[in-house]
């Protein structure tokens, strides 16, 4: 169940507002870092995965051809998911799909006692790193939308609300 945002306080409402954009930021910024890049790949990254799915990240690294598509959706995923979190565009989606992208990166490279990584790693405490702390934050941007506070959902839903009110009180 979702809360409804005209029952957010101001400051609540401004607080989720420059969450979301500030993760959409971060999400454009890595996507477009990633799509301007004529070296990067995400095959080393999948290539060193451990845990549960170890295999199948491990055989996406192998095949060029996966590690292509693999390499399109995580970057321009990212970046379609920054623009819609930064300009409020279809935010709910956008976030469960960041909640998506981020589960798989912590799947396939768990901060877990005993694991360790070649790539360097940007601090992880114990089974939490910033992927698990971005996801939450996306969940709380789920649970407490702020599509009618923000963005171009903003406008849609002002739209959409004055034509059902115009159809119900238009003469019969």
């Amino acid at each position: 169940m979702t809360a409804p945002a005209d029952s957010y306080t101001r400051s609540q409402s401004v607080v989720l507002v420059v969450l979301q954009v500030l993760i959409g930021w971060h999400f454009l910024f890595e996507g477009l870092a990633k799509v301007t890049s004529s070296h990067w790949t995400a095959a080393a990254y999948l290539a060193e995965s451990q845990w549960w799915f170890k295999g199948v990240f491990v055989r996406l690294a192998a095949s060029p051809a996966a590690l292509v598509v693999v390499d399109f959706l995580n970057s321009w995923g990212l970046v379609a998911i920054g623009v819609g979190l930064v300009l409020g565009l279809l935010t709910r989606y956008a976030a469960i799909a960041g909640i998506t992208a981020l589960a798989l990166y912590y799947v396939a490279a768990p901060p877990f006692v005993g694991l360790s990584y070649a790539m360097p790693s940007e601090g992880s405490y114990l089974m939490v790193n910033k992927v698990l702390i971005e996801g939450v934050a996306l969940l709380v941007l789920v649970m407490f939308p702020t599509r009618r506070l923000y963005g171009l959902d903003r406008l849609w839903f002002a739209l959409r609300h004055r034509s059902t009110d115009a159809s119900v009180h238009a003469p019969a």
